[in-house]
């Protein structure tokens, strides 16, 4: 069973940045991928951002060039670097992990972005 705890989420204006995290309880490097959703009210639930465990990332086209995932292998953590924020990227934000044909899920962080 993997965990993961995401932080960061908040209420940002438009043009502004916000940093999430998600913690996971074993270690990165045993996990496939990992990866954050979205899902906006109403809609379904998207892919934002998911590297490989060995592989490159790979951005959703709405995101690209604002958006960066990275990770601390020694915190078993990962973030979203979300830049130039726009209404548009209003929604819960999932972290992802992937180990084998299994998927898990964190609870999710909000972010709203409104003047």
């Amino acid at each position: 069973q993997v965990q993961l705890v995401e932080s960061g989420g908040d209420l940002v204006q438009p043009g502004g940045s916000l940093r999430l995290s998600c913690a996971a309880s074993v270690s990165i490097f045993s996990l496939d991928a990992m990866g954050w959703y979205r899902q906006a009210p109403g809609k379904q639930r998207d892919l934002v951002a998911r590297a490989l465990r060995y592989g490159s990332t790979q951005y959703a086209d709405s995101v690209k060039g604002r958006f960066t995932f990275s990770r601390d292998n020694a915190k078993n953590t990962v973030y979203l670097q979300m830049n130039s924020l726009k209404p548009e990227d209003t929604a819960v934000y999932y972290c992802n992990a992937e180990r084998g044909s299994v998927d898990f899920w964190g609870q999710g962080t909000q972010v709203t972005v409104s003047s």
